[in-house]
């Protein structure tokens, strides 16, 4: 399957894994502080306001929706330019190379989906929540495959990074359709004025991000005015980074520059920060039948079995029938496996979970049981199928 592996990737898995550890971290202690005594001020801070401007010129957030909409843009802003680069010189540039991880990705979307349809069909309110379990958590994912070492051969590191990219591609589609609010007209044709500009410093090839910034912070505010939601603003911004190296002066491309300079800050900054911030949940009278509550049992098995049916049905057939191959030196076994691993959505599970519910938030610790438990089960499973069936 994989003939070459880039220095980008090398560089990307390495820092993607090493934060999947930071992010448990950051997940366990978020669950320590909201079953202490300190749970009052964990809840307090993170609901306080904070102003960045003047009363009348500045914008006002909670300290969580500053995490959830602020951070969160610069964190789909860098995961929109790994994926830019990777369909334009990537290991998604050659089709055929690209279509086993895009087939799996869409079977990882498609079932878990339908399951948590399935379980919560017949409430309007839960129903919303279906795009929940189709989520991947890359960094998470990335970091239990590390923890194998050798035993895991590169082909299907390549494959895992792949698929959780594309992965997070069809999550930032669901968000714009389907987890916007009502649209204004007057902020859209703004948006559209924003993106003309940048646009056209990428047709000049403008190579200095100020410019870009300056715009991209206007587009993040009426991108945030506009209904859509205002993470999308990164996507967009992303989207216009020009990925041109200067042959003149034999320097790299801007895009490759910001993506190397902001990964690290928001691999063990923003993200760890995230996930402190949105996986605190009180088990104080949670029951194994809570458990068993619409919400937590479709995004549990939602992640835990349709993950790992849908990457793997898909990846099969889509192999068997010849339109992609077998990663190199993998099997059916560990490629279950990691089909397995595919069911840790944690973060990204717990944005779209944030969205889905933001008008009814008396299910979002439901939501977040949901995702935890199953990323849980499928972090523990992955790895032992992984683990017993592979060589050092």
């Amino acid at each position: 399957m994989i003939q070459y592996i880039s220095k980008p990737f090398k560089w990307f898995f390495k820092l993607e894994a090493a934060s999947g550890l930071v992010l448990l971290f950051a997940a366990i202690i978020a669950l320590l502080v909201s079953n202490s005594q300190f749970n009052q001020i964990y809840t307090y801070v993170l609901n306080s306001y904070f102003l960045l401007g003047f009363e009348n010129f500045g914008i006002k957030l909670s300290i969580l929706h500053w995490i959830n909409d602020v951070l969160m843009a610069i964190f789909f802003f860098l995961v929109s330019l790994e994926i830019k680069r990777e369909f334009i010189q990537g290991e998604l540039s050659n089709p055929k190379q690209a279509m086993l991880p895009i087939i799996a990705a869409v079977g990882g979307m498609l079932v878990p989906a339908l399951i948590y349809v399935g379980i919560n069909y017949k409430d309007p309110v839960t129903l919303n929540g279906w795009a929940i379990p189709s989520a991947t958590d890359i960094a998470f994912s990335l970091g239990v495959l590390s923890l194998l070492g050798k035993r895991v051969p590169v082909s299907l590191k390549v494959f895992l990074t792949a698929l959780a990219i594309i992965d997070d591609l069809g999550a930032i589609i669901i968000i714009a359709f389907f987890y916007s609010g009502q649209v204004q007209f007057i902020y859209l044709l703004l948006m559209l004025a924003c993106i003309i500009l940048l646009l056209l410093f990428n047709k000049f090839n403008i190579r200095n991000f100020i410019p870009y910034l300056i715009v991209g912070l206007f587009l993040w505010e009426f991108t945030h005015q506009s209904g859509i939601h205002a993470t999308i603003s990164g996507v967009l911004l992303a989207l216009t980074i020009p990925h041109k190296d200067n042959e003149k002066t034999h320097s790299r491309s801007l895009l490759i520059k910001l993506e190397h300079a902001i990964s690290p800050y928001v691999a063990f900054g923003i993200m760890p920060i995230f996930a402190f911030a949105n996986a605190g949940v009180s088990l104080e009278g949670i029951t194994f039948g809570s458990l068993l509550n619409p919400v937590p049992l479709g995004i549990l098995c939602g992640l835990f079995f349709g993950k790992q049916i849908g990457v793997f049905l898909f990846s099969y057939f889509s192999i068997k029938l010849k339109f992609a191959a077998m990663p190199n030196n993998a099997n059916w076994i560990t490629l279950y496996g990691v089909g397995i691993l595919t069911g840790i959505g944690f973060t990204m599970s717990l944005f779209v979970g944030n969205l889905a519910f933001e008008n009814a938030t008396n299910h979002m610790d439901g939501v977040k049981i949901g995702v935890l438990l199953g990323s849980l089960l499928s972090t523990i499973f992955g790895y032992m199928l992984i683990f017993l069936n592979s060589k050092k």
